[in-house]
């Protein structure tokens, strides 16, 4: 059995659970509270960040390095294209959600408004949070910029930059911090991804103490 040591609105475990699911590989998903740093999960992880995996007989840290290991392991249904020039496109912009994205918007929001205080770590700071809404609106439109261009965001068939775009945006979704509105071609995009059985344990997420809004699970919203 696979297992997956995550925490439910980390984008980084959402990005690797909906490459398992989409590769439908069953697995085990094991909430981990990875800010108390238990001594076990620190052996699993000396970084003592979510998500590991468990798989082949590997222990398994680093969001990226964990879906390139599934996809070289398991190559269909193929998430990485076969040319290197298509391959280094789907990078940037993995690297472009899981750092610019993640730095400008996930964490000033999803992570003021309830990481902080699942983590008893304060209140949110109100500067963090309109700095997440303004940012959120250029990422929002850069998506558009690609999507007028492209089937998917890094080109014609769906890719890891796909799910990573989709991780962290379900994140802020759940909080109800995305403006679908703002651009159309980036809520049929999502509408799209949304729909796909791969993303169905995302869709039935619980935080407890957060409801998720009304819209979350929605596949017409």
């Amino acid at each position: 059995m696979i297992q997956l040591y995550h925490f439910p609105l980390s984008p980084f475990c959402r990005k690797v659970r909906l490459t398992l699911a989409e590769k439908k590989l069953d697995v085990e998903l094991i909430d981990e509270k990875y800010w108390e740093q238990s001594s076990e999960f620190l052996r699993r992880n000396a970084a003592g960040k979510v998500p590991v995996l468990r798989m082949d007989g590997l222990t398994l840290s680093d969001s990226s390095a964990i879906c390139e290991y599934i996809e070289e392991t398991v190559p269909e249904p193929a998430l990485m294209p076969r040319t290197p020039e298509k391959r280094a496109e789907v990078r940037r912009l993995v690297a472009w959600f899981d750092d610019k994205f993640h730095g400008e918007v996930t964490s000033k929001l999803v992570y003021e408004r309830i990481n902080k205080k699942l983590t008893r770590q304060g209140y949110p700071d109100g500067t963090n949070v309109k700095n997440g809404v303004k940012a959120i609106k250029f990422h929002l439109d850069y998506m558009g910029w690609l999507l007028d261009q492209r089937r998917w965001l890094a080109g014609p068939d769906l890719t890891l930059a796909d799910f990573a775009a989709a991780a962290h945006l379900s994140c802020l979704d759940y909080s109800s911090d995305v403006d679908w509105n703002r651009n159309e071609g980036v809520r049929d995009w999502y509408a799209k991804i949304k729909s796909r059985p791969a993303f169905r344990s995302i869709l039935a997420d619980v935080v407890p103490g957060f409801r998720p809004a009304a819209h979350y699970a929605d596949l017409d919203f």
